[in-house]
């Protein structure tokens, strides 16, 4: 429970992780029926860079700083829907204000978050929004109550904990067979950190050897994955991913290491690799 976002946000894997959860919101677009979304490490719902905590790490100004010094239409074609997003919503915004933007009138959000220092603001920020739901509450747990939802046969969990623990990842393996078994249409996407191989590869191999087909994993290294102190890059591991899904995130993907890449150091790289199909 020590984790605050608020250092973090708007980080180059802030950038990863809001761009694509977007892009998979778009494709559930595509159909009129309504769908449904649950995000089970909310956070606070969105950050000011100007802050305190932001200013204090400053990791923001070698993501979406970097991002905004492009304008409108100089800015990447794979990344308008993001950067149009950020520029409308002010603040930069956290998980469940991406998806709150790009939700329909038909559409649901259900937002969990378990710190009682950020469950406040993210209340705030939803009160009187009826297509919103807010939950103090621990996501893991949240996905027996929520799923399947009611009334809404698609939709997407979006899984993003602070990675704090060391069960984190099996605990996000043992998530992923319990949507699958309650919500089997659902898209499942998982953000993690990639600090060294061994944790990503058990993480995958887990999920091989429950079952889980139709699995793609993006990730975005910043540098080799070999020093496991260090955050060197991250991924989000997506299941059931829409048709399409993989060449729009290859460009998003390509776009970011293009933007983000520093002028001397370190290259960025960048790989989309299907683990199991359907």
């Amino acid at each position: 429970m020590n984790y605050r976002h608020a250092y973090h946000a708007g980080n180059f894997a802030d950038c990863v992780k809001h761009a694509l959860l977007l892009a998979l919101l778009k494709f559930l677009s595509r159909k009129p029926a309504g769908f449904f979304v649950l995000d089970t490490h909310a956070g606070c719902g969105h950050y000011d860079l100007s802050s305190e905590e932001a200013e204090k790490t400053g990791e923001w100004r070698a993501g979406i700083g970097r991002l905004l010094e492009e304008t409108e239409d100089t800015s990447p074609a794979a990344l308008q829907d993001y950067l149009g997003a950020v520029r409308a919503l002010g603040l930069y915004p956290g998980s469940p204000q991406f998806t709150r933007y790009a939700l329909r009138p038909q559409d649901r959000l259900a937002a969990c978050e378990l710190h009682p220092e950020d469950v406040r603001p993210l209340r705030r920020l939803f009160r009187n929004d009826p297509q919103v739901s807010v939950h103090h509450r621990d996501g893991y747990e949240a996905l027996r109550a929520l799923l399947p939802p009611k009334d809404l046969k698609r939709g997407l969990v979006l899984i993003d904990p602070p990675f704090e623990k060391p069960d984190d990842f099996a605990q996000c393996a043992r998530a992923v067979s319990l949507i699958q078994s309650r919500f089997r249409a659902g898209i499942i996407a998982i953000w993690y950190p990639v600090k060294h191989r061994t944790p990503v590869r058990a993480f995958q191999t887990a999920l091989l050897e429950a079952g889980i087909r139709d699995m793609i994993a993006c990730e975005f290294l910043l540098r080799p994955p070999l020093d496991p102190s260090r955050l060197n890059g991250c991924g989000v591991l997506v299941v059931n991913p829409p048709y399409g899904f993989e060449q729009d995130a290859q460009a998003i993907l390509a776009a970011l290491q293009t933007a983000l890449s520093p002028e001397d150091g370190d290259t960025i790289t960048v790989n989309i690799e299907r683990l199991a199909d359907e």
